[in-house]
């Protein structure tokens, strides 16, 4: 169904209200860009038909025109044959050409000011057009920035946080564990070979590793969750 039945409505039309109104605005917003983009066709189309209908009815007061003069100089032959009979009828038919003519002159008026008000309306559609392209932008950033903050508030939040975090000291632990743990094989115990001492190096270099990998996870979570 349409928002708007005629251009008058959508000159006339508050977008404010119709948007407060609204439940989804940019839904709102969208369909009457729409609305507003099918008027100005329809009236452009309209005052094209009208500029076309006035090129014919000028046509046919040109012919009407020399119509006339054919008529007036049948009323002179009649008349310089001493008929006047003829050419009191030549210039009953020059009349009836004359009103014809007249008839389609006021019509051409008419049109003129249908015209010059389908230019008017034209020119408020596209400046109501330009307001609503503009709101849209303006709605559609604000939807964006709502969303994007709603989804930082989610990820600082959220579960999936704490549950970072918790990983987190969860590593951190290990890490203590694994340590102490070296420490306490070292009490009392004799030195350790070349390949113990590698292996231990290794299996720190993970532990480090997983840990640095978190720690830039984390870091880098607002950019990662938006994508």
């Amino acid at each position: 169904m349409s928002i708007f039945s005629r251009t008058r409505d959508i000159i006339a039309a508050n977008f404010a209200d119709l948007l407060d109104k609204a439940e989804d605005p940019a839904k709102m917003i969208r369909m009457i860009i729409l609305e507003m983009e099918e008027t100005l066709v329809e009236v452009r189309a309209s005052a094209a038909r009208t500029i076309a209908d006035q090129k014919e009815m000028r046509r046919q007061i040109q012919r009407l025109d020399r119509l006339q003069e054919s008529w007036t100089e049948k009323a002179e032959l009649a008349l310089s044959k001493d008929r006047e009979d003829l050419a009191k009828a030549a210039l009953v038919e020059k009349q009836k050409a004359a009103d014809m003519a007249d008839g389609l002159k006021a019509e051409i008026e008419v049109l003129d000011d249908a015209l010059r008000a389908s230019e008017g309306d034209i020119a408020k559609l596209q400046t109501k057009l330009r307001d609503a392209r503009s709101r849209q932008n303006a709605i559609q950033n604000r939807y964006e920035s709502a969303q994007n903050r709603a989804r930082m508030r989610e990820m600082y939040a959220g579960p999936k946080v704490d549950e970072a975090f918790s990983r987190f000291d969860y590593l951190e632990r290990r890490a203590d564990l694994a340590e102490g743990h070296a420490d306490a094989l070292a009490l009392g115990a004799p030195p350790k070979s070349l390949e113990e001492e590698i292996a231990e190096l290794r299996n720190s270099e993970k532990v480090d590793a997983e840990l640095a990998a978190l720690k830039a996870r984390l870091s880098g979570s607002p950019t990662g969750q938006e994508g």
